[in-house]
């Protein structure tokens, strides 16, 4: 399982390029809406022959609202990368180490270890050098809503912790109900665009968009939805949180990209964070788990 988490942070981490290339020629709600149109196709026809269990009422309403807070995460992570690099933004969202502990407090109102804490402290201090370039500076409007991004992204994966666990709902149903709900709010956005852009769409942003919607999306959904329902929420962020690694690897080899003295430093001090916060959790994660599983009442 830690495995399959570590593939989709490296997925991810690949996708900041992909939609930094995306956002130069074409707006970021069409793309979007063209990713998860392919996401809900495909996650349709694996539903159609492999689950084929008919959602209950209780696990549609579930689907749809984490539908709502995946679409709010990534209408904020697109318009933040079309206005950051692919590297400061991979970094940033990694600040979902710090959030997540705090969402998932509050939710199951359980205390996670000191060190969770002072990991993040050390990832924000990270962000802030990150974002700084040659000199302390005031962070761009894409830094900003990146760093929402990170925010709304613990937000949802402490919900789908919080609606999904112990319930025993279908990893597929749930992904594709979700998917279907960021596919319809993405074009009812934007049809017109959408339309322009499959008209006009050349082999290369076809190959950029079907990446996005069948390894960023189909992929990646699929094994964190499963993946959160089988251990805490922080474990999955901390894990996913190594994001950032692989964002600056792909942002520096592939899209030629650079970072400054301090964003180095920042770079290392995000990296570090995650992983301090990782090994802390690990320690903890039973307990936690022991506290945060519903009652059994049977």
């Amino acid at each position: 399982m830690d495995l399959l988490l570590l593939l989709v942070a490296l997925v991810w981490g690949s996708s900041y390029l992909a939609a930094k290339t995306l956002t130069d020629t074409v707006g970021v709600t069409v793309i979007l809406s063209l990713r998860f149109l392919i996401t809900t196709l495909a996650l349709l026809m694996i539903w159609l022959l492999w689950n084929r269990r008919r959602a209950t009422r209780r696990e549609i309403v579930v689907g749809v609202v984490l539908g709502f807070t995946q679409a709010a995460v990534l209408i904020l992570e697109t318009h933040g990368i079309a206005g950051t690099s692919a590297t400061n933004a991979g970094l940033i969202i990694s600040l979902v180490i710090v959030f997540t502990p705090v969402t998932e407090s509050i939710a199951f109102r359980v205390r996670l270890p000191r060190i969770v804490f002072v990991a993040g402290v050390i990832a924000v201090v990270g962000v802030c050098l990150l974002v700084s370039g040659d000199g302390f500076a005031i962070p761009t409007l894409g830094d900003l809503l990146v760093l929402a991004a990170a925010v709304m992204r613990a937000v949802h994966v402490t919900a789908v912790s919080a609606l999904t666990r112990g319930r025993g709902y279908s990893a597929p149903t749930l992904t594709l109900i979700q998917s279907a709900v960021c596919a319809l709010v993405y074009t009812l956005a934007d049809y017109r665009g959408v339309l322009q852009a499959v008209r006009s769409f050349d082999t290369g942003q076809w190959l950029g968009v079907l990446y996005l919607g069948l390894v960023c999306s189909v992929f990646a959904f699929l094994v964190q939805t499963w993946a959160i329902q089988q251990t805490s929420a922080s474990r999955a962020s901390l894990l996913m949180g190594t994001e950032p690694i692989w964002a600056v690897l792909i942002g520096i080899t592939i899209g030629q990209e650079t970072l400054a003295l301090l964003g180095i430093i920042g770079a290392a001090l995000i990296i570090t964070g995650t992983f301090l916060g990782l090994r802390a959790e690990t320690r903890h994660r039973t307990p936690i788990a022991h506290q945060t599983d519903p009652p059994n009442t049977a």
